[in-house]
């Protein structure tokens, strides 16, 4: 199944058919529109014709899925938050109390409410020993 980040990467052509997945403007997110006018090289941002005529400037690309796969998108923004609440809920090494940086492969440090993977806490000490500090 497509993610989030495969159904918004090939820049809209005039014509598309697209939906909303943020509210801009006065239309709620899933409002059908079709592109006007697409521009921009490193922005990339279009001109929409919404489904009530009114055309509507300067929409990001991040704002517009094609109509065809807005059930996809919708599926996939799901799963991505319910994955994102199951990693918040999950226990981890800081609060079973075992905070040590050199402990085993699973886990993590939170600091400031950030969970630092224990792969990346092996990584920095292996640099730090391979240097000398």
């Amino acid at each position: 199944m497509p993610t989030t980040i495969e159904l918004q990467a090939d820049p809209l052509r005039r014509g598309t058919k697209v939906r909303l997945v943020t509210d801009i403007r006065g239309y709620p997110a899933g409002s059908l529109g079709r592109i006007a006018v697409a521009n921009g090289m490193t922005w990339k941002r279009y001109w929409v014709r919404m489904h009530d005529g009114e055309a509507v400037g300067h929409v990001d690309h991040d704002s517009l899925v094609r109509a065809k796969d807005y059930d996809a998108f919708l599926m996939a923004a799901e799963r991505e938050a319910e994955e994102t609440e199951t990693a918040r809920n999950a226990p981890n090494q800081a609060d079973s109390g075992d905070t040590s940086i050199g402990g085993g492969s699973a886990g993590g440090v939170e600091v400031n409410g950030v969970l630092i993977p224990q792969h990346l806490l092996d990584r920095s000490a292996a640099a730090r020993a391979r240097l000398g500090g």
